[in-house]
């Protein structure tokens, strides 16, 4: 009989605690780079994104960055997370297109 009042105590008397699932908003920014160019960017192409919307980057500056490093710089100073980069390389002396991702907790 005690064991069973411990029991019901155990499953009552516990408040219930879940962990909040984090949620993020995912920014796409497209870097084309000359070939064999040691981050020096060609263009930059940011389309309009829900992602965006009441932030403090805008595209306009996003669109005027001509480096790589300073790309990332400003995106971590925006406190934008980088998470993963794919590059896509058609020819030898063609541009190199980079798709870059960051989160930011929303």
């Amino acid at each position: 009989m005690t064991s069973i009042l411990f029991l019901f105590l155990f499953i009552v008397g516990i408040p219930v605690m879940s962990q909040e699932i984090t949620k993020y908003d995912y920014l796409e920014v497209i870097v084309v780079q000359k070939a064999n160019n040691a981050g020096k960017v060609k263009r930059i192409r940011v389309d309009n994104q829900p992602s965006l919307e009441g932030k403090v980057i805008s595209i306009n500056a996003l669109e005027k960055i001509k480096e790589t490093s300073t790309l990332l710089k400003y995106m971590n100073d925006a406190n934008w997370e980088f998470l993963d980069r794919q590059a896509v390389v058609s020819g030898d002396n063609d541009p190199v297109w980079i798709s870059y991702i960051f989160r930011k907790k929303k």
